[in-house]
């Protein structure tokens, strides 16, 4: 049986799609094969418990609920020239938050933001997932987006939703890096 050359993209499209599909839900996968882990260990030595022990007990289930909240992984963002830390990334399967340091301020219309890193960076991703929309590879509210939260003028946090592929991230926060660098640059002179 022969397939026409639509079937076969459509088929590697389907694929190329489980694939991220697949990158996308493995860290939740091992976040809970470690709770459930933890939770059999914690059920196991709960079979027989002392009166003495029930303190332990109860400590140990609040720990364990701590660890079940979604790991959270923070990246500094440090300006180029002196490696300050500028801004904190903070990473979930869902988004990236840049974080501004409260000791930086920055007007969110100050060059380069908008030009390079909105416009160029995240619009540029942005053409390519709507394309992947219109072709049916992805659905359209999983578009990457963005979200710009300020304090009067002065930029606080970017919030980047959908960015769907860990390749994206590096790309996110050395860009952010250099562009929050740069507009500290253009601030002081």
């Amino acid at each position: 049986m022969k397939f026409s050359e639509k079937q076969v993209k459509d088929i590697v499209a389907l694929k190329e799609s489980l694939i991220e599909q697949i990158d996308r839900h493995q860290e939740s996968i091992e976040t809970l094969e470690k709770n459930i882990t933890m939770l059999n260990s914690f059920l196991i030595d709960s079979s027989f418990t002392k009166a003495s022990q029930l303190k332990t007990k109860v400590e140990v289930q609040k720990k364990t609920e701590m660890i079940k909240k979604p790991e959270i992984n923070s990246i500094p963002i440090k300006r180029g020239n002196d490696g300050e830390i500028i801004a904190n990334a903070f990473i979930t399967p869902e988004q990236v938050s840049i974080v501004l340091d409260n000791e930086v301020e920055i007007s969110a219309d100050t060059p380069p933001f908008k030009s390079f890193f909105l416009d160029r960076i995240i619009g540029e991703m942005k053409k390519k997932d709507s394309v992947e929309a219109e072709n049916g590879k992805i659905q359209k509210e999983s578009i990457i987006d963005y979200i710009i939260n300020k304090s009067g003028s002065d930029l606080r946090e970017i919030i980047i939703k959908n960015y769907r592929q860990k390749e994206r991230v590096n790309e996110l926060i050395n860009t952010a890096g250099w562009s929050l660098t740069r507009m500290l640059e253009n601030i002081n002179k």
